[in-house]
């Protein structure tokens, strides 16, 4: 394991946000999502995401309360727990396949699933439990209260990623199975943030409260060498303005930097879902050939740390929509609630209301394992 501090990174304002997009093997891997941390607006610390993506999938909305019983992985030598805290997660389905890929938790915690192509959680150490990479966010917030909490089980090396592979349907390309290739961005309520990325088969943290920006590849110490060749981060070239990771690396640690400060949390919301529809990708053909992977933006969150609200905007409706942890009971033995997000119905406004009783073992571990 491998820890990156501030100092060996050298001094910038960033850490990001996104899910659940895939690297397909030796193919050219999808460009996709982006996370942003606002922690010093003075009025809420919100956490931003693009979920990027090539396909449609269904997504929906689940509060999740204290005591449900969890697996790592199916079969033999599963790490599992039970959650301390209650969490209300997105979960994304690929193909019939549904996992948290973004969530916060009572605590104020939030975890967000990136795709990284230089993701390698090394070959399966079979004398420690495993954690398949799809249960990752979700062990986090049911299990830490903070940053700082993720971070030291992190270091604890108590357990084993396991890779996944899914089925994946590309309309330029047609079904291929995809490597799950995800890094973890957390924020809590303290505007704390870390970004864990697993590369060679070790842990490497990159934990500072000035890391707010996360996109994909490359890796984040490489995203902070690229920053630094531009204007306002210690440069001189202007502001990109394509779509690749690094591109939007850039644009979104510019924006955010020189965001004027709220005069309300309102106003606040409506600088961070700004700063996330720039760093968007939109619904066109693909330009490049060399590129066939290339995703939408198809949804994104914006988790209020401080006041327990989570947003959620799908890219195809022309209205928000959010739930309130305040409207749930979090104490162990209370239901699991679901609301579907998928299709054509148009929620709006608060939908806390509007969850249903439902089973949490719909979200199983995938089959899909190497």
């Amino acid at each position: 394991m491998r820890y990156v501090s501030k100092k060996k990174l050298s001094v910038f304002c960033l850490i990001a946000m996104c899910a659940g997009v895939f690297s397909f093997g030796s193919m050219e891997s999808t460009q996709a999502c982006s996370r942003i941390l606002s922690a010093d607006n003075g009025e809420a610390v919100l956490v931003g995401r693009n979920m990027d993506w090539p396909e449609k999938t269904d997504v929906a909305f689940w509060f999740l309360p204290r005591g449900i019983k969890n697996i790592g992985l199916n079969g033999e030598n599963s790490l599992d727990w039970q959650s301390k805290y209650s969490s209300l997660i997105i979960a994304s389905s690929v193909q019939g396949q549904s996992f948290a890929s973004d969530g916060i938790n009572e605590k104020g915690l939030e975890a967000n699933l990136l795709w990284l192509d230089e993701s390698n959680y090394g070959k399966r150490d079979e004398t420690k439990p495993g954690l398949s990479v799809s249960k990752w966010a979700q062990y986090i917030l049911d299990n830490c209260a903070t940053v700082e909490e993720a971070v030291n089980l992190t270091k604890s090396n108590q357990y084993t990623i396991v890779d996944l592979n899914v089925p994946m349907y590309i309309p330029t390309v047609g079904t291929t199975m995809a490597r799950a290739s995800l890094h973890l961005a957390l924020a809590d309520k303290t505007g704390d943030s870390a970004i864990i990325e697993y590369i060679d088969g070790k842990a490497v943290i990159y934990h500072d409260r000035n890391y707010k920006i996360m996109t994909n590849s490359p890796t984040f110490d490489k995203q902070q060498e690229n920053l630094r060749q531009y204007k306002g981060f210690g440069g001189t070239k202007e502001l990109p303005g394509n779509s690749t990771p690094g591109d939007r690396f850039v644009r979104a640690s510019f924006y955010l930097k020189n965001l004027p400060q709220p005069s309300n949390l309102r106003e606040a919301l409506a600088h961070m879902f700004s700063v996330t529809r720039n760093a968007a990708q939109p619904y066109i053909k693909t330009l490049d050939p060399k590129h066939p992977y290339t995703a939408a933006t198809i949804w994104s969150t914006v988790g209020d740390l401080t006041n327990g609200y989570y947003y959620f905007e799908s890219t195809t409706s022309p209205f928000l929509v959010w739930a309130d942890f305040s409207s749930f009971d979090s104490n162990t033995g209370a239901p699991a609630m679901k609301l579907s997000l998928s299709g054509d119905t148009d929620y709006n406004g608060n939908v806390s209301n509007l969850f249903q009783k439902a089973d949490p073992n719909e979200l199983k571990v995938p089959e899909f394992h190497h």
